[in-house]
């Protein structure tokens, strides 16, 4: 069997500002995985773990979410990884929180971080682990995207975190397909 993922790309914001928002929560994942030997390149900080006999790379672009293709594509041009080989971790505002769901290809809901990376894949064919952020009951989209998680949330996120390392560790064990079918749909909360 040929590896199916070989780059998982956290999306999110650089700096400190952005560092524990809703739209950071792909960046946060792969914090949370392992300790990495992050290495600044690509327009991003990059890692690599082998398993199996099959190579790894992680990716947190360093460009803001609207930019992160370019970030992708770099390190996909570097290492001759195709477009059906990357997974992308983001927020998504159409799964409640503490929820997880792996999908292949399909829309990008206007997210800027899958559009940019569409763009600069030149498909939308590739897979993401949308991560649930829910939406709010009122107010600007953008704001709450951007606003850090509160109270009780921040436990519903740590138990979350943790169900998308063990998704990612599955996936590098057993394939993408055994990861989806034990994972998707999942909640945390």
């Amino acid at each position: 069997m040929s590896q199916e993922i070989k780059l998982i790309v956290g999306l999110g914001n650089p700096g400190s500002k952005y560092q524990d928002t809703r739209h950071n929560i792909g960046m946060m994942a792969l914090d949370h995985l392992e300790r990495f030997d992050w290495k600044s390149k690509f327009k991003g900080f990059y890692s690599q773990i082998d398993e199996g006999g099959n190579r790894f790379y992680f990716l947190k672009p360093q460009t803001y979410m609207n930019l992160s293709g370019e970030s992708i594509r770099a390190l996909c041009d570097f290492f001759k990884i195709k477009p059906n080989e990357v997974l992308v971790l983001h927020d998504e505002l159409d799964l409640p929180l503490g929820t997880i769901m792996f999908k292949k290809g399909g829309g990008l809901a206007g997210h800027n971080g899958l559009k940019s990376t569409a763009q600069h894949l030149n498909t939308n064919d590739f897979y993401r682990l949308r991560i649930g952020i829910g939406r709010p009951e009122h107010g600007d989209v953008s704001r709450f995207v951007l606003s850090g998680f509160q109270g009780d949330e921040n436990i519903i996120v740590e138990k979350q975190l943790e169900g998308i390392c063990d998704a990612l560790k599955t996936l590098m064990k057993s394939g993408y397909e055994r990861a989806a079918n034990k994972f998707s749909r999942k909640s945390f909360a």
